[in-house]
């Protein structure tokens, strides 16, 4: 199967492997998966901020068999945690907000015993006791109501503040928590004074050039021809199942997933975070995406190096003797992928929008990254 919408970076250089260049190992195995309909999205590989692989596979909309292409933009999951991560840093460097500051102190209606103990260092790291409020049954009976960002923030905070009655031990150990993120994002409004939808849009997504992002309401989805659709799997047939037809498939996205990028925007995004003053300044952005706490090894992402631990809002590995840090993210429907290799000069985005995993995608690219 050819790749739709396939282009390479012109510039070879000899530090970037063999395997990775176009027609080596990767785009020879990227390319199989996408001919047996196992990978449906977008890969792009950079070394020193220049693309040296970028491909496009598959559909966006079965439906309408509209291809996916290099600008097609890709629901990003849990890769949204850095996006939110960057705008609390962005607050606690103005000094706005504090990173030992209690829950309490920023946002009112949760019971003492979580406002008083848990603090916003916590909460970036998931040592917050808290849990997912996606796993609830009120948030599945909401996401079939919520039509408009009002409505999902705040019923996403109700959910929360009616389920997190008291703390787990705050601080004892990593626990991933979607519902962690969701209250980060309603400290970024009540302490911008907004919208958190518009804080991350100003002062994150257009601050780093993503021009082509955002968090797109349904409507918006459903029209489009270069947002990807995601797709579910099912498991008697095999069939591909478009998730937008789903009455679970909600109206927008929330502070802790289903931001929407494109893979040349997570690059510019990427690079802002790595190398220059755009959204934080050197020390905070190393503050930002430097290890804080380990991920024990069974409930970190199996496509995650051999040491694993989190920042503020991104994964940080070491990964082949060098460090790695970015997200990984998975939902209905959609797998993704951002990997930053400070001291080796590379990025890598992989976005899908099928529910099959992206692990050896992402394996294969980490061993010809950091072989010697």
């Amino acid at each position: 199967m050819a790749p739709a919408g396939a282009t390479t970076g012109s510039r070879e250089n000899r530090r970037v492997p063999r395997g990775l260049r176009p027609g080596g190992e990767f785009d020879r195995y990227l390319a199989h998966l996408a001919g047996q309909d196992r990978f449906s999205g977008v890969v792009l590989l950079a070394y020193r901020d220049r693309p040296v692989l970028l491909r496009a596979y598959g559909l966006t909309d079965r439906a309408r068999s509209v291809p996916n292409h290099a600008s097609t933009r890709f629901n990003i999951a849990s890769v949204t945690k850095s996006l939110t991560g960057i705008a609390v840093m962005r607050l606690v460097e103005q000094r706005k907000v504090k990173l030992n500051g209690k829950l309490g102190d920023y946002l009112d209606g949760f019971a003492p015993e979580v406002a008083n103990a848990v603090t916003v260092h916590h909460l970036l790291t998931h040592t917050s006791g808290m849990g997912g409020y996606s796993r609830t049954d009120a948030f599945a009976q909401g996401v079939q109501r919520w039509t408009s960002e009002a409505e999902v923030m705040d019923g996403i905070l109700g959910i929360i503040r009616a389920t997190e009655s008291k703390a787990a031990d705050p601080g004892i150990e990593h626990r991933y928590s979607d519902s962690g993120y969701a209250v980060l994002g309603a400290i970024v409004a009540a302490m911008s004074k907004g919208s958190y939808y518009d804080y991350v849009h100003e002062h994150v997504m257009a601050a780093a050039g993503m021009t082509r992002s955002g968090f797109f309401p349904k409507p918006k989805v459903l029209a489009a021809d270069d947002i990807a659709h995601p797709h579910t799997t099912d498991r008697e047939t095999g069939a591909r199942i478009d998730f937008t037809t789903s009455p679970y498939f909600g109206y927008l996205g929330g502070p802790a997933d289903a931001a929407y990028a494109t893979a040349e925007d997570l690059l510019r995004f990427a690079v802002a975070v790595r190398d220059t003053d755009t959204l934080l300044s050197r020390a905070f952005a190393t503050l930002t995406t430097g290890a804080k706490v380990p991920v024990p090894a069974d409930t970190a992402p199996p496509a995650w190096a051999e040491h694993q631990f989190y920042g503020y809002g991104f994964r940080a590995a070491i990964a082949g003797g060098h460090r790695l840090f970015g997200h990984s993210g998975t939902g209905a429907g959609n797998r993704s992928n951002l990997d930053i290799f400070p001291d080796l000069g590379w990025v890598t985005v992989t976005l899908g929008n099928y529910l099959d995993p992206i692990t050896d995608v992402v394996r294969l690219q980490r061993q010809l990254i950091t072989q010697p």
